[in-house]
């Protein structure tokens, strides 16, 4: 499915309880396509069914555990293009880092559209898509992404310091790689937490197009 022709704009949502026509599954979520809940189940599937796969609220673990079961089991399945809808300001760097992972050792590419914000770690899981749309309202946040909260002796949050810094470098890399930007510019917007709309997004690197008035994708 053509992402200029999706009329859904996806908008993060606070959890809620799940509806009555969903039923428990396989899936981490209950249904495959990775959404979470608030999505009714019938219609995920749909959209997993036109190979769509959607993060919505703030990526957890437990959300990129099921969004790299839906987005594996699409690659297991042929090797047309994926979509992934992202509509989530912030998360985990470790749980973005399982999602890159997959995406990184998948066949079958991934096209990014961000339909209404992507911010901290969710930009390095955009990095990694094969091409990065967004619509023309969607906005971004250069925020550092930050540490889960350790508890231990002083070793262990040393160490679990030195691990998030190593991911950090990663994400900071990645960016660098796709946008064209210099490292120390993307590390100071980062610090910054520096916002920028489609168009800005666009001119910065972060994605190559923008689906236009009308429902086409300006280049």
């Amino acid at each position: 499915m053509d992402p200029r022709y999706d009329s859904l704009r996806w908008q993060p949502s606070q959890p809620a309880a799940p509806e009555p026509w969903q039923t428990p599954g396989p899936w981490p979520n209950g249904s495959p396509g990775g959404a979470g809940p608030g999505i009714p189940g019938w219609l995920e599937e749909r959209l997993f069914d036109q190979r769509i796969v959607m993060i919505r609220g703030s990526l957890t673990g437990h959300t990129a555990s099921s969004t790299a079961a839906a987005l594996l089991t699409l690659d297991a399945s042929g090797p047309e293009p994926i979509q992934l809808h992202v509509a989530s300001g912030s998360g985990d760097l470790n749980a973005a880092h399982a999602v890159i992972d997959v995406i990184d050792a998948m066949t079958a590419p991934v096209h990014a559209v961000v339909t209404s914000e992507a911010g901290g770690a969710v930009l390095a899981v955009l990095a990694a898509a094969q091409q990065r749309s967004a619509y023309r309202h969607a906005r971004f946040r250069l925020a550092e992404p930050r540490a889960a909260g350790v508890m231990g002796t002083a070793d262990e949050v040393a160490a679990a310091a030195g691990q998030h810094l190593r991911e950090l470098e990663e994400v900071v890399l990645r960016l660098v790689e796709v946008t064209g930007q210099t490292r120390s510019r993307i590390e100071d917007d980062l610090s910054a937490g520096r916002i920028l709309s489609a168009e800005e997004a666009k001119a910065y690197g972060l994605i190559d197009t923008i689906v236009g008035k009308g429902g086409t994708l300006e280049e």
